[in-house]
């Protein structure tokens, strides 16, 4: 869904000319297209456009980061638990190049940006002037598409576009480059027209009638079917039309991490998580159903493993929007391109309505092997040091599944996913294909400006939190109310617990010191407290909740406990191990 930087950018119907600058043409834009919120920092070659800025104070509000990547993981969570086109600014250089994580993060996970920088004047181009980069050529791979202005006459054409194709389609992150010049030009401004139409620009393949009832009949012939949802459900606000597959079909569900929540966690098809940390019944039976439905999910490899043994004996329905993933991984036996907010309602109508009980309860059955062996000791351990699954319980009884969980990478984003309740779509917020440690600080910032009637917990292990920390002065300025969770282990735990599997514990450079996390948060005014026994628990995480703004908790959890089930590298989902 890339798409080509030439395309002609089409002007909006004639209107009155106003004479104005680039940067104010800039900014009008952006209220028409519904953004209130900004992340960004300024620079040299986007002061034009920060100047115009403060005479929009009263519509737009900037929130000043520390960090050009915390603006745009900041951006990210903010898109993710609105919905909406999340906005970052940059300057030039530097300023644009610490954008890269997060574009390519962003673009991995479908999460629309529109990203501006600044850039410095035409006339300087290629000659390696003070900040200068190539943007755009350097940002392409990791952008759904990018553009550079030159001229201030092209800004509103541009920024229309950079909405439409961010937001429409597979979403994705998109970077407008301005030069200074167009930034301070005065152009005679005929107003600002959304874009509606691209012609070399197809967001949504054409809904095939005659596929959906390949699938259908399929789907009704099945003995033991399985459904596999992603994050496609959530991105095209698909949540009751998948429901309403769910419940008529009687089939069981499992999700990819980016999915999760667009059914409730208790809902009663809801088998589980599937991937690498997944549970155990819905990896081992991937590999013994007779027709798997993925819907909106890509067949990553940390949902595969080994892809020459993966769900061989399936017929495999592949519902997605982008064309692109159908038989890149997994070969599809019928393909349903599409959004599944269309497709899914005439999938609906043509299955037949069952109950699939001995198969659901095969997935139930697995599920009490699981806790046996795995669930019981990580929720709810009776002696030795804390677990960071009964971290995520306690927090479980309190938010009931209604908050907004922020994730980091590392075990604590996998023990997370796994145990924490979604009662609400829009709640799991994590950097699933690019796994970014670092991520959750800003992005949690970015979520509750998103979310504002929501609570917000950002659960951060001690070395990812090491990487974004300055973003607490962005909490300190803004007043934003963002509760940081830290389960400290006191190592880089995925990475030890790969050592101790498969490297004989030879644990190389992965035992990390930290600071006094609770001093730090003082320093920047939010409240904290550091706990390491059980008893302090519950109560502590209910101050934290209560508290009335940020506050930063730190659990000391137990040092070397490994995070399972797990699906080891280059084996096959059925091969998950529970110990």
């Amino acid at each position: 869904m890339e798409v080509a930087q030439q395309d002609v950018l089409t002007a909006p119907e004639e209107q009155a000319a106003i004479e104005m600058t680039g940067s104010a043409a800039l900014l009008e834009a952006l209220i028409v297209e519904g953004v209130d919120t900004i992340f960004g920092y300024p620079g040299g070659a986007i002061m034009p456009i920060y100047d115009a800025l403060y005479d929009y104070k009263e519509k737009l509000n900037h929130i000043l980061v520390r960090h050009e990547q915390g603006g745009i993981h900041a951006g990210q969570g903010y898109a993710r638990s609105s919905g909406k086109v999340g906005v970052v600014f940059a300057t030039s250089g530097p300023g644009a190049t610490n954008l890269v994580t997060g574009l390519a993060d962003a673009q991995i996970d479908s999460t629309p940006l529109v990203c501006i920088t600044g850039q410095v004047f035409a006339h300087l181009l290629g000659t390696d002037a003070f900040q200068e980069t190539d943007v755009i050529n350097i940002t392409t791979p990791v952008t759904k598409w990018n553009y550079q202005v030159t001229d201030a006459n092209e800004i509103p054409e541009a920024i229309a576009k950079a909405f439409y194709i961010a937001r429409t389609g597979r979403p994705g992150p998109v970077l407008i480059d301005i030069t200074k010049n167009a930034q301070i030009q005065k152009f005679q401004y005929k107003g600002y027209e959304p874009c509606k139409h691209i012609r070399s620009y197809r967001p949504k393949p054409i809904v095939r009638p005659q596929f959906i009832e390949q699938a259908a009949q399929v789907i009704n012939e099945a003995k033991k079917p399985f459904i596999l949802w992603g994050q496609g459900v959530l991105l095209g606000s698909a949540e009751q039309e998948f429901k309403a597959f769910v419940e008529k079909s009687g089939i069981p569900a499992a999700w990819t991490i980016l999915g999760a929540g667009a059914i409730p966690t208790d809902h009663p098809q809801n088998v589980g998580m599937l991937g690498m940390h997944g549970n155990y019944g819905p990896n081992v039976l991937t590999n013994e159903c007779d027709v798997l439905i993925a819907i909106g999910m890509r067949f990553d490899d940390r949902v595969t493993g080994r892809l020459d043994k993966y769900a061989k004996q399936a017929k495999v329905i592949h519902l997605d929007i982008d064309p692109a993933e159908i038989d890149k991984n997994v070969k599809t036996h019928v393909a349903v391109w599409g959004d599944c907010k269309e497709t899914l309602p005439l999938l609906t109508q043509l299955v037949e309505a069952k109950q699939h009980t001995e198969w659901l309860e095969k997935f139930n059955d697995f599920t009490r092997k699981e806790v046996e062996a795995v669930i019981d000791a990580e929720l709810h351990p009776q002696t030795g040091e804390m677990t960071m699954g009964e971290v995520i319980d306690q927090l479980n009884n309190l938010t009931n599944g209604d908050a907004v969980i922020v994730t980091d990478v590392g075990q604590h984003q996998m023990v997370g996913c796994r145990y924490a309740k979604f009662n609400h779509t829009r709640s799991n917020v994590t950097s699933g294909g690019l796994g970014t440690m670092g991520f959750a600080l800003p992005a949690a910032i970015g979520a509750k400006f998103g979310a504002q009637e929501r609570t917000v917990v950002a659960v951060i292990g001690d070395g990812g939190f090491q990487m974004t920390l300055q973003e607490l002065g962005t909490i300190m300025q803004s007043g934003v109310d963002v509760k940081i969770l830290i389960l400290n282990n006191r190592f880089l735990g995925m990475v030890r617990q790969w050592q101790e599997l498969f490297n004989e514990r030879r644990y190389s450079f992965v035992d990390i010191q930290s600071p006094d996390f609770v001093q730090v948060a003082k320093a920047y005014g939010i409240a904290g407290k550091c706990i390491s026994e059980r008893e302090d628990l519950g109560s502590s995480l209910q101050e934290m909740l209560q508290h009335p703004g940020s506050f930063l908790l730190e659990v000391m959890v137990t040092k070397e406990n490994n995070v399972f089930p797990m699906v080891p590298q280059g084996c096959s989902v059925s091969e998950i191990r529970l110990k």
